[in-house]
């Protein structure tokens, strides 16, 4: 009974250890992670609305970030872009996505997935992205689903076509 309580004692004193020295690297490391996820959200800004100087954020009451409204040099606002995510056939997939303040798609990246390899995941080749250039949000149906991954295409393409609606709707009422 001695040998239980004295191995029990020994294991919690290791799992607080444990726990503290995580917690204690989190702390330490949360400001960098968050600094280098604004830059790479940044940098996926750029590669899908050229020309972008100035992003300034639309946010929800709740500061949850809703759209950007995408600025070039002068100034002049070139475009809107959000992110929209939805459920693919393994994982929920999230997109970038920009578009013209005519509502316009200039470009898509996604972001993150976790797909079927060699199927689903085919939705992040630049071939399947560069479909949705120059459509209008209504022609975003006649987008074409990857061939042995309907389900991830289908979730871009749907939840880019209700999102940029959503932003274009908040747009139109001054928002």
């Amino acid at each position: 009974m001695k040998t239980i309580v004295r191995y029990g004692f020994i294991l919690g004193v290791i799992c607080v250890l444990s726990s503290g020295l995580l917690a204690g690297v989190n702390a330490l490391t949360q400001d960098k992670i968050i600094q280098q996820q604004k830059e790479e959200e940044e940098k996926t800004l750029t590669q899908i609305l050229p020309g972008a100087s100035r992003f300034a954020a639309v946010k929800a009451a709740d500061e949850e970030i809703i759209y950007f409204k995408v600025y070039d040099k002068e100034d002049k606002l070139i475009g809107l872009a959000f992110k929209a995510s939805g459920k693919g056939y393994s994982s929920t997939v999230e997109t970038m996505a920009a578009m013209s303040p005519d509502g316009k798609i200039t470009g898509i990246k996604i972001i993150s997935q976790s797909e079927t390899p060699g199927l689903g995941s085919r939705i992040a080749q630049p071939s399947f992205g560069e479909q949705f250039r120059a459509k209008n949000i209504a022609d975003l149906n006649q987008v074409q689903a990857i061939t042995g991954a309907t389900i991830s295409s289908r979730a871009v393409i749907n939840s880019v076509e209700k999102k940029a609606k959503e932003v274009m709707e908040m747009v139109k009422n001054g928002k």
